[in-house]
């Protein structure tokens, strides 16, 4: 394949999506994409693996990339790639020691699938299944852990290929564990309870990529995982942070709220827990989107008490559920209203403590939302345009855009056609 039908895929793919998306998705330039698509400039294994995730091609980019890279000189010696490699020897060698038909389906299946992954992946995922070794539930935790680290200091198109090999790491686990336990014993539940972390986190990647769509399945897999695991805080927190970050553009405000009056059931089960309050945690801010400031507050004040010493009884991620959840919800609240004072407050918690690199740069952008909803349209305008300025382009996901855009939502429709909205609406078109 030559390198302008590479371009032509690649432009296919892309859709109508604008170039600054994907290649905010993939952590390029729009201008590199743009010479990619175009035949102008040849891309590495690591831009193509990362445009992989951004349009979704299903190894398609990645075996187009590799045909290029792999093409013989003219006369010289034949030699396989690897993805031409039939895994004969590999499943008469697992039917030795009793491989089953599902088995040897799952290792034609990666065998075939050597271009999606890369060739160092497959051979990875070959190799564990040689090794019949089940990861233990606390090695599941730590893998949570890192990936948990991973989202909050990496690229996010990064992290969400990483994700997906230990999803499909997980479910094959899971599905064996349960055939032979049950779906009720403890390995298979502290298996769900992995499968629903790591779903959790997949859809939370999802959505600073801006793929609501797909986030909003991945959000459905970790309920239905955690509903499975029968860990009732493990539900809590799962439909807690699917609500929450139902509002960075995904979902309506009321949608959101009608998820968590869905959630009061379970909410009930464990009435003055971390768990409980995380749900209207979530409730506070949603009332603050719509208007019902007084509801806002009051809903996040009577449950402040158990956010700031509780915690959610799950030995899986467990920080995810806490970072800085108060404070957080603070400044959203108190700058939806026009409280400068304690927006600001809790703003400087946040910058002080959030350990995720997008929390303290959406703080800053709620208390310059606070400055336009105070009467400071120029001011606040001005200081969200600052810190997006100053923000690296891999820390722009569409949740800090989503913030940039309520800025602008909060001035008055009579003064929109200040010059200071009209530089802030430029920006934030590139993320778009």
């Amino acid at each position: 394949m030559s390198e302008e039908a590479f371009g032509q895929l690649l432009r296919r793919l892309r859709g109508n999506r604008p170039l600054e998306a994907v290649a905010h998705a993939a952590d390029i330039s729009a201008s590199y994409l743009w010479k990619l698509e175009n035949g102008k400039r040849n891309a590495t294994h690591t831009v193509v693996e990362r445009l992989e995730v951004a349009t979704h091609a299903q190894g398609a980019l990645i075996e187009a990339y590799e045909r290029i890279e792999t093409k013989p000189a003219p006369n010289a010696a034949f030699a396989p790639s690897i993805a031409e490699i039939r895994p004969v020897r590999t499943l008469d060698m697992n039917d030795a020691f009793g491989e089953d038909a599902t088995e040897r389906r799952r290792l034609l299946q990666i065998a075939a699938g050597v271009g999606s992954l890369g060739p160092t992946e497959a051979l990875r995922q070959l190799i564990d299944l040689a090794i019949p070794t089940a990861r233990s539930i606390e090695d599941w935790e730590l893998t949570c852990a890192d990936h948990l680290h991973a989202i909050r200091h990496r690229p996010p198109a990064q992290v969400a290929a990483d994700v997906n090999i230990d999803l499909g790491a997980v479910l094959h686990q899971l599905q064996q564990t349960t055939a032979q336990l049950g779906a009720d014993h403890a390995q298979s539940r502290g298996l769900y309870r992995a499968l629903a972390a790591l779903s959790t986190l997949h859809a939370n990647v999802l959505t600073r990529l801006g793929d609501h769509g797909a986030a909003i399945r991945w959000w459905r897999t970790a309920r239905h995982a955690a509903d499975a695991s029968g860990d009732l805080y493990l539900q809590l927190g799962v439909r807690s942070t699917e609500a929450g970050h139902g509002m960075s553009g995904q979902r309506d405000p009321a949608t959101v709220l009608r998820m968590l009056d869905s959630a009061q059931p379970l909410a009930a089960r464990a009435p003055g827990s971390y768990g409980a309050a995380l749900i209207d945690y979530t409730r506070s801010k949603a009332l603050a989107m719509v208007g019902r400031h007084d509801e806002a507050q009051f809903t996040l004040e009577r449950v402040s008490e158990q956010l700031a010493t509780g915690s959610l009884p799950v030995g899986i991620m467990p920080d995810y559920w806490r970072a800085g959840q108060l404070p957080y919800a603070r400044v959203w609240v108190y700058s939806a209203a026009g409280d400068e004072d304690r927006a600001v407050e809790a703003r400087e918690q946040v910058i002080a403590g959030n350990p995720d690199y997008q929390y303290p740069v959406i703080a800053r952008l709620l208390t310059a939302q606070c400055t336009v909803v105070s009467g400071g349209v120029d001011a606040g305008l001005r200081e969200a345009a600052e810190v997006l300025d100053d923000l690296p382009v891999m820390h722009r996901t569409t949740m800090v855009a989503h913030a940039g855009r309520m800025v602008v939502g909060a001035v008055p429709v009579e003064q929109r056609e200040r010059p200071a909205v009209g530089d802030l609406k430029a920006m934030l078109a590139i993320e778009r």
